[in-house]
């Protein structure tokens, strides 16, 4: 698969200085946590989940989420898990002669015996998943979980990621949230082949006070959910080598709703036809959602959590390395610039120091493998323009 690849050819090479790399299942997780993407979760009880995947496959989502935890209710986890193995099955039947190649497939889980049980009772079809999401993850918590995946792996004969989301009260609440993140970041550095990425839950965050942002507020205007987000990345983002992929929290709007707040979204980069697409992303409180996305990446973030079809094209149009970064990261990664140094960028607009830019450069070319480089004049909304319009 490959992001934009559900672009005509044409398109793509107008769009872009360097396409997207074309990646698997089977690519290496430094790859794969990048290329995530926009995660797109959907209820697992979804009578025609199977016909579902390979639909939003087709306008362009590279990862899903098949979720048996917080999207269900109690009583449904039977019949949910019934039509899981069901779907999947004929989705595997379907997709058998690689006609139609599905995106990458997770499913949440709410216990760690759901994980051998699926695998068991999918038979052949757990060639589709690529692994399991694994709910308010603590060290005390995660551990079976992790140790059932190991389990299932084995089972099923193929590699298995585990996606552990962060969203427990122990983490949030100012008394035990070293701790706990200290047991997290044990018990993840343990499994580290295991672990693909990691996931923040925000709602849960946000249920633990009684509090919902509105559409014009972020994540990161609510200040203690904002501290929890720094504090994760502060100990398991690091580009030191011992970090991992944390993903950005989930956008939960996606209707017209009165507005209290000017729009957030510039005109300036919307001329001609694109204004029609301006008005349009406000109007569906889009506008708050591009400025989040920007801001997940300004504080350390990869990716993000989609509940609603309509926030993948954004979150891809956004995860496109400029040509400008392009030309910064790729110079400052030039074997003669080892010994470090400041050199002026290529559009003379700014220094880049070497040393300090090199893991930012390093995961910039990584972001491009992923997502491709945009040409030059190319911007986010030429970009959102042809996903949406796809």
């Amino acid at each position: 698969m490959q992001h934009f690849g559900h672009l005509r050819p044409e398109v793509r090479r107008e769009l872009f200085h360097r396409e997207p790399v074309e990646f698997t299942s089977h690519s290496p997780a430094r790859l794969l946590s990048v290329a995530l993407g926009a995660t797109l979760y959907s209820p697992a009880t979804r009578p025609r989940l199977a016909d579902d995947v390979l639909k939003q496959r087709r306008r362009g989502v590279v990862s899903m989420v098949l979720c048996l935890e917080d999207s269900i209710g109690d009583a449904d986890v039977a019949r949910a898990e019934e039509n899981l193995v069901a779907q999947l099955t004929v989705l595997a039947d379907d997709t058998g002669t690689g006609v139609d190649e599905p995106p990458l497939l997770f499913v949440r889980v709410r216990e760690p015996s759901q994980i051998t049980g699926l695998a068991r009772r999918l038979g052949p079809a757990a060639r589709l998943l690529s692994g399991f999401v694994l709910p308010k993850f603590t060290e005390e918590r995660g551990i079976p979980f992790l140790e059932a995946l190991e389990d299932a792996e084995a089972a099923c004969g193929r590699r298995l990621f585990a996606m552990p989301v962060l969203e427990s009260p122990e983490l949030l609440h100012l008394e035990t949230r070293v701790e706990t993140l200290t047991g997290i970041a044990r018990t993840v550095d343990k499994y580290r082949e295991r672990v693909l990425a990691l996931r923040l839950g925000v709602t849960d965050f946000c249920s633990a006070y009684g509090l919902r942002r509105s559409p014009e507020m972020t994540a990161y205007d609510v200040q203690i959910v904002a501290s929890v987000i720094a504090d994760v990345v502060n100990v398991l983002g690091r580009a030191d080598g011992t970090g991992f992929t944390v993903t950005g929290p989930v956008w939960e709007y996606f209707r017209l709703q009165e507005r209290m707040f000017k729009p957030q979204l510039r005109r300036s980069p919307f001329t001609g036809r694109a204004e029609e697409l301006r008005t349009e992303l406000i109007a569906h409180d889009m506008d708050g959602l591009l400025r989040e996305i920007e801001l997940d990446r300004a504080n350390g973030l990869t990716g993000k959590t989609c509940i609603h079809p309509s926030h993948v094209a954004p979150v891809h149009a956004l995860s496109v390395v400029s040509h400008e970064e392009f030309s910064d990261a790729t110079d400052i990664l030039r074997p003669e610039r080892d010994g470090g140094g400041v050199v002026r960028s290529a559009y003379t607009n700014k220094m880049n120091e070497v040393k300090p830019h090199r893991a930012w450069a390093e995961r910039t070319l990584l972001r491009a493998d992923a997502f491709g480089v945009a040409r030059e004049g190319v911007g986010f909304v030429e970009l959102l323009a042809a996903g949406t319009a796809s």
